[in-house]
């Protein structure tokens, strides 16, 4: 039973706690040499007319009969594998078919090589599939400039006055005289680059697989030696900061964006608590894998308890015995998204007992960091205590928590024993008590209430007073974008598998709802709607060369019926005249009527 057994595996971890949901009587084992509907999946197949599925178990039957497509399958294939052909078993029975056929004899001496196909659109459209061909030869910079009406302002400034010039019109090209080096009177010559070829040399100089994607500054070292043009770095910088594969693989060295959002403290104890799995552990001989964990964030106060799985129904319970009827009932308990705690059980139990249950922002640990953190804090304890077979951790899981408990916390200056029973532990260590001293009741109670008074009050002054020193510690050179809704960004892909694939999403996601920092965001072309922490998010450049070219105001056509040219407009302006128009004409109309 894999619920049971002990399997060093984390995929197999993972897959029983994604089955424990569901109420599995028996879990059949299909060895892989007789296991062919996995491989069935993945390959194309060849039609047969007999029937190769067991449909009672999924396992191929024995197949004597001869398959009806050209090109039988050899016999020492398996019969559901002999159905499936991979493109190298494809061109082998090809071969086989061709050599099987009338051959035709061919004269070696008359062989035509079928001609060199000519380059398709998506070859000559993809810079990554092709070396980049020598796009700005002299020539063509001489035809671009002469249709760049700045440069031919320029040439006339040079040819009025070409010894005070900056430039330098020589063999029909303009060149810049930039000085190169701080300290040299030698001027270099750096050819004027036209704007209609700005988009091109940075297509060549960054996208090309010989300039291989890189930053702006080794695009910037690179060009800067041979061309220029106004506002160079910046336009540069524009046009790499625009290039998708850069946006979907490139890292971020800054701290990630979204400044601290501290939780206020709550107003007493047992208001707000936090709940997380830690594990798993091996397994213990009472059976235990797992550590349910539940964090008071006023008190700090903890409760753990040893569980053999992380299943929906193990938490229901766990919460129920070992909190609810100890401590009562919570206001809010905040968990993760995982499936022990988002699951109908829960929520029925929520709706049962009273209290609300929030869930922190997916793949955002830090919307539940208290609870985390002590996850991080207890775990070298056990490890510490425990046998050498390391199967032993539950019976230290108690006195762990005992100690923590009893414990000065950092944040509060207070033990989270003393926060909730409003004095200080007794431990085993202190002895046996000298003498005792019985109050009245009146008297412990009211002594009992401005002590938890003054404490809760120090306490919670103590917590703010942390907060704010964490979020200032945090937001220190962080950034802070903001998002509104309809803007398309990139979502960090978690979970990946290979090296090579994008760290954020392939398609663009479309905000369509901010609270800040938190964002609801859709997939273009799935329509799936995720939400997710600002952390995550990455806005999409767009380069303004780009839409310069994109942008038309608008289009005159000549309709065939009339000999008056009609104009579209491409933008907002449409209407706006045709309204005019419509408004003069009924003036007119109305001025002719009351004469």
């Amino acid at each position: 039973n894999m619920m049971n057994s002990t399997v060093k595996n984390r995929r197999v971890d993972r897959i029983s706690i994604l089955l424990q949901e569901f109420n599995i009587e028996k879990i059949i084992h299909i060895k892989g040499q007789h296991n062919c509907l996995a491989d069935y999946l993945s390959r194309h197949p060849i039609p047969r007319e007999e029937e190769i599925f067991d449909e009672d178990y999924g396992i191929a039957k024995r197949d004597t009969r001869e398959p009806t497509v050209i090109g039988r399958v050899p016999d020492e294939i398996p019969p559901l594998a002999g159905a499936i052909v991979t493109r190298s078993k494809a061109k082998q029975l090809q071969l086989q078919q061709d050599q099987n056929s009338t051959t035709i004899p061919i004269d070696r001496n008359k062989i035509t090589l079928p001609p060199i196909e000519e380059e398709t659109d998506q070859m000559k459209e993809d810079p990554s599939q092709i070396i980049a061909k020598n796009i700005l030869d002299m020539e063509r910079l001489k035809i671009e400039q002469g249709k760049d009406s700045d440069i031919q302002h320029k040439i006339a400034e040079v040819m009025k006055n070409p010894i005070k010039s900056t430039y330098e019109f020589k063999d029909g090209l303009l060149y810049k005289l930039m000085i190169m080096r701080e300290g040299c009177n030698t001027k270099k010559k750096l050819i004027y680059l036209p704007s209609s070829l700005i988009n091109d040399l940075l297509q060549v100089y960054h996208s090309d697989p010989l300039s291989g994607h890189f930053g702006v500054q080794r695009t910037y070292l690179k060009i800067k030696n041979k061309y220029w043009w106004p506002n160079m770095k910046q336009s540069i910088t524009q046009s790499i900061q625009s290039c998708l594969p850069c946006q979907q693989y490139n890292i971020s060295r800054s701290k990630k964006p979204g400044r601290l959002q501290p939780i206020p403290p709550p107003e007493g104890p047992f208001q707000l608590i936090g709940m997380d799995y830690c594990g798993p552990f091996k397994q213990t001989p009472r059976g235990n894998r797992y550590v349910l964990c539940l964090t008071d964030y006023f008190t700090r106060w903890v409760v753990a308890a040893a569980v053999p799985d992380c299943s929906a129904q193990t938490t229901a319970e766990a919460l129920f015995n070992e909190y609810i009827c100890k401590y009562g009932v919570p206001a809010v308990i905040l968990s993760d998204q995982g499936t022990h705690f988002h699951n109908q059980l829960m929520e029925a139990m929520s709706k049962l007992i009273g209290y609300n249950h929030t869930y922190s922002t997916t793949y955002h640990p830090q919307s539940n960091g208290m609870i985390e953190r002590f996850n991080a804090t207890f775990v070298p304890q056990i490890a510490k205590l425990e046998n050498k077979e390391n199967n032993n951790w539950d019976e230290f899981l108690l006195p762990v928590v005992f100690a923590y408990n009893t414990g000065t916390h950092s944040t509060t200056q207070y033990s989270p024993f003393q926060l909730l029973y409003g004095r200080e532990p007794r431990l085993p260590v202190d002895g046996l008590i000298s003498s005792f001293t019985f109050r009245k009741p009146n008297d412990y109670y009211e002594q009992l209430k401005k002590s938890m008074k003054l404490i809760h009050g120090y306490a919670r002054e103590n917590i703010i007073r942390k907060q704010h020193q964490y979020k200032t510690q945090y937001d220190k050179r962080r950034p802070d974008p903001h998002y509104t809704i309809n803007d398309r960004v990139l979502v960090r892909r978690h979970g990946l598998k290979y090296k090579l694939e994008p760290k954020f999403s392939i398609t663009p996601q479309i905000i369509i709802r901010a609270q800040h920092p938190v964002y609801v965001v859709r997939d273009e072309i799935t329509q799936i709607e995720t939400q997710v922490h600002i952390n995550d998010i990455r806005p999409i450049y767009v380069s303004k060369l780009n839409l310069k070219k994109k942008k038309k105001i608008f289009k005159i056509k000549q309709k065939p019926t009339t000999s008056n040219p009609s104009i579209f407009l491409s933008n907002s302006l449409s209407k706006f005249f045709i309204s005019i128009f419509i408004i003069i004409n009924i003036i007119y109309l109305l001025i002719n009527i009351s004469y």
